[in-house]
């Protein structure tokens, strides 16, 4: 019997640091207020890169660490909501400058939920007819960023991460996933609107390609939603809260990982967090933990991990799997 392995994990995040302190002499605000809301001290923001840059990188080195040639990929994934263009996708973008030619490749758009949706796909194409393929998160948040409005320019980062996962005989693999997507809510988080130039409608859309959120909405679902997703997940793998070493979800504010931790009587311990030194990442969030996780030795084989992403679309995303 055939499961999946998730063979390998990387990162790339922009050189240059943007802290709060430099933030505060940009708009009204200071470290203390920033940190105390958030758990975020500092964020990766691009210079000269692009999405693609960041998740070709990634690519390349998921490449390296699992030693196998960019034509032995069936498919690359990359989830994000800042695209460098609509068309060709950034995963086009991505096959093409790593040269691989027998991979098919699209993007996924569901926000900060994007990498654990894009492994739903990956597994779902993988129990199918395919044997290896990538998944990558990759977000310049940046560029959505409306960097005189400090209720949100705050909040995000640059940054991709992702894995490289494919078919293998040993007993390990995806266990269970609950998928939901609350598209009634999803005006409580939005960017990225496109103008409508049509010479023909009565009413022509404004461009307008900035964050805008409400962030008691966001965080009141995140709270609500996000246990109940990771608890039909833990069912549906016929376990409990305490059987999984680490949960690994999205990196987006300190006191929503905290009180998920409360809610499932759980050791902060078992919720790591790295939102300190890289802000909201949206698609890129879990991967950069997993990523630093694997790194420092802390995740292994052998251990069950939950992965959960939640936030534009409104969507929640949870996976547990056997690594």
């Amino acid at each position: 019997m055939e499961h999946l392995k998730i063979v390998a994990s990387a990162k790339q995040l922009p050189e240059k640091i943007v802290t709060n302190d430099e933030l505060s002499t940009m708009m009204e605000t200071n470290d203390e207020w920033i940190f105390s809301r958030t758990g975020i001290h500092e964020r990766h923001i691009v210079t000269t890169e692009n999405t693609s840059d960041l998740a070709t990188s990634v690519a390349e080195q998921l490449l390296n660490k699992a030693n196998i040639l960019a034509s032995d990929l069936d498919f690359i994934i990359v989830s994000t909501m800042s695209p460098d263009t609509l068309s060709p996708s950034t995963a086009a973008i991505v096959q093409g400058n790593i040269g691989a030619e027998r991979a098919f490749a699209f993007d996924l758009s569901a926000a900060c939920s994007g990498l654990i949706y894009g492994m739903s796909v990956a597994s779902s194409l993988l129990s199918v007819r395919y044997r290896r393929g990538i998944v990558i998160g990759a977000e310049v948040l940046s560029k959505l960023v409306n960097w005189e409005d400090r209720t949100t320019a705050v909040l995000f980062g640059d940054g991709a991460a992702g894995v490289l996962i494919e078919r293998t005989e040993e007993s390990i693999g995806l266990l269970s996933e609950e998928l939901r997507t609350f598209g009634d809510k999803g005006h409580h988080l939005v960017a990225g609107r496109l103008a409508n130039q049509n010479p023909f409608s009565g009413e022509i859309s404004t461009l307008d390609p900035y964050f805008a959120q409400n962030g008691r909405e966001v965080y009141n679902f995140a709270t609500r939603e996000v246990p109940e997703a990771l608890e039909n997940a833990l069912k549906k793998a016929d376990l409990t809260a305490n059987d999984i070493d680490y949960y690994l979800l999205h990196q987006a504010n300190a006191r929503i990982v905290s009180s998920i931790a409360k809610r499932f009587g759980q050791p902060i311990e078992k919720f790591p967090m790295n939102m300190s030194n890289n802000g909201n990442t949206s698609a890129a969030s879990v991967g950069l933990l997993l990523d630093d996780l694997i790194e420092s030795g802390k995740v292994h084989s052998g251990q069950k991990i939950a992965f959960v992403g939640f936030g534009g679309g409104l969507t929640v995303g949870a996976q547990i799997w056997t690594i």
